[in-house]
């Protein structure tokens, strides 16, 4: 999503501000494809963001400051992007019109859409163009994000010298890193698992069909385990990815993993049904997953298993340039997935 007085040209460093850390990525177009300039992450304290909200915008500045400086990143125009209570993205279905006339329409009658004042959201939206020759009706994918929290955000980053320049929508952009990854036309569900909430983008003919933003993430996991078993939470972490071997914890991190995930596969599901409801002859090629959740040791074959769908972890840079001198190739192989929505925010472009 960009807002009214955003622009597009030059490449952007793109920024993922979750509820557990900040992303950054940087990158360099060149021909047809992209080099990744540099990259990195930093840990924010409990409770700075959460559900997409900004509650400690001083902390949060502090560490895009310490993680751009760390990165020696002096690019100063970022892109954002948002999620949570705070964004609605909804299709919604209208007769046919030209550009301006859509927009004069959504503007006059979008509140009847929306859960918000019109006059406290920035509006969004998008012509799916999916009218027939029997059919004068389209889909448009109509998006609002509440302007408090948009602007917090730009507040926060014009207060540490950054200059914000395009905000998105967490799911628009794992799909754009994705499309510039595998630009054939596919049916694929995007599923970004962060630390406290799961995205869920499918998308067909290169057009986003189903949006959800679920309050549900690995955090909870990692919690439970720690919990379970009276160890800190760096343990668990460690347990959940399978980096520490289970041994006798085997057992009762499988009963864990079971009751949690069985929650996220029940949303997935849900988004398919919807799917499939409106596109009964368009299966699902494949399902995609990105973000910290997906390192969930056994995860990939136990949404495999329960949706019958192919599922792989994408890798936003496996297609990209890289110096190998510059950025540890096994280091950009493990980051990867949670960078996945960072990446697509640094292949927008502005010319501001």
């Amino acid at each position: 999503m960009k807002l009214p007085f955003l622009s597009t040209e030059k490449l952007v460093v793109g920024l993922d501000i979750g509820s557990h850390s900040i992303k950054a990525c940087e990158l360099r177009q060149t021909d047809k494809t992209y080099s990744v300039v540099n990259l990195g992450s930093i840990i924010l304290p409990e409770g700075a963001v959460d559900d997409g909200t900004l509650h400690d915008p001083e902390a949060v500045g502090k560490a895009i400051t310490e993680l751009l400086a760390n990165l020696r990143i002096k690019h100063k125009k970022v892109a954002i992007s948002i999620s949570g209570y705070s964004v609605i993205v909804k299709k919604i279905h209208l007769a046919v019109m030209e550009e301006k006339q859509l927009e004069a329409y959504i503007t006059a009658e979008a509140e009847q859409y929306i859960p918000f004042d019109i006059d406290d959201v920035y509006l969004d939206f998008q012509d799916l163009k999916t009218n027939t020759e029997d059919s004068n009706q389209t889909e448009v994918m109509l998006v609002a994000a509440k302007k408090e929290i948009i602007d917090d955000y730009l507040d926060m980053l014009q207060g540490i010298g950054l200059q914000p320049v395009v905000v998105d929508v967490d799911g628009f952009a794992l799909e754009n890193i994705y499309e510039s990854n595998y630009p054939q036309k596919e049916n694929v569900a995007l599923v970004d698992i962060g630390a406290t909430k799961m995205n869920i983008n499918i998308i067909t003919n290169g057009m986003s069909v189903v949006a959800k933003d679920i309050p549900s993430g690995s955090r909870q996991l990692t919690e439970q385990i720690a919990n379970s078993f009276d160890i800190p939470m760096e343990e668990a972490e460690a347990l959940k990815i399978g980096q520490t071997p289970a041994q006798e914890k085997q057992e009762q991190i499988t009963k864990i993993f079971t009751s949690t995930c069985a929650q996220w596969v029940l949303e997935i599901k849900k988004a398919i049904d919807l799917y499939h409801s409106n596109r009964a002859n368009k299966q699902l090629d494949k399902l995609v997953l990105s973000g910290g959740g997906s390192k969930v040791a056994g995860l990939a074959e136990y949404l495999q298993r329960e949706t019958n769908v192919p599922v792989e972890i994408f890798n936003p840079f496996a297609k990209m340039h890289t110096n190998p001198k510059q950025i540890d190739s096994e280091y950009l192989n493990t980051i990867g997935p949670e960078m996945a929505i960072a990446t697509g925010l640094a292949i927008r472009t502005s010319d501001i």
